[in-house]
């Protein structure tokens, strides 16, 4: 059966999806959700009206939280790379580090937009200065953690890394990773390189005036 993923281009958490599906070239049909396509925006909530994307479809199944689409599409469409190890105390690593980036690098970069978006310039510099102080922790723990390391959990990409591309690719507009973390900074181009992190790169481009902390122009 087909599958079809309900999302947008622009979303961190849609791109962490397209990063899984491009890795495996499975083909899918990509339902923008937007106010030029109103019909998608309602087959997604009568699907979830939790109101939260990405949402895969596949079949009569409907499978929400990017942690669960990826696992369940290695599952139920036998993927050729493998984004969990079968290893499970590998595997747990991995899931281990997915949730470091989506709790402790996005859930911060998230407050910072959510801030911008109310127009307040008040709750805009609360959600900043959030976002810096979450974001240095978490920029000095993994500048030493992903020492040694190609990929995060190792030397094969991972969930782990479906999760980090898009967490850290906003996370650097939002404040931007110094110097003193050279692996990190070194990790998040080797990120931009990864020929399906940079697909979702360049179809997510022309929505970066939607950024409301403003994008920088590079990457």
């Amino acid at each position: 059966m087909s599958l079809a993923l309900y999302g947008h281009p622009f979303s961190s958490y849609t791109q962490k999806v397209l990063i899984a599906l491009y890795e495996n070239n499975t083909p899918f049909e990509f339902r923008i959700l937007g106010p030029d396509m109103p019909e998608h925006s309602a087959q997604w909530l009568q699907r979830w009206p939790l109101r939260k994307f990405p949402l895969l479809v596949d079949g009569e199944r409907n499978v929400a939280e990017t942690s669960i689409i990826i696992e369940y599409l290695q599952l139920a469409h036998s993927w050729p790379v493998r984004l969990l190890p079968a290893d499970p105390m590998a595997a747990l690593d991995v899931r281990f580090l997915d949730r470091f980036f989506d709790l402790h690098v996005m859930t911060p970069v998230q407050r910072a937009v959510d801030g911008a978006l109310t127009g307040d310039p008040a709750k805009r510099e609360e959600g900043l200065d959030f976002a810096r102080n979450k974001l240095e922790l978490a920029y000095a723990w993994l500048d030493r953690q992903l020492a040694g390391r190609t990929w995060a959990a190792g030397e094969d990409f991972t969930l782990a890394d479906c999760a980090a591309a898009p967490s850290l690719f906003y996370a650097d507009w939002t404040h931007r990773i110094a110097a003193t973390y050279p692996v990190l900074r070194t990790y998040r181009e080797r990120l931009l390189a990864r020929p399906s992190f940079a697909r979702a790169v360049e179809e997510a481009r022309p929505f970066r005036p939607l950024f409301p902390l403003g994008a920088p122009d590079r990457d």
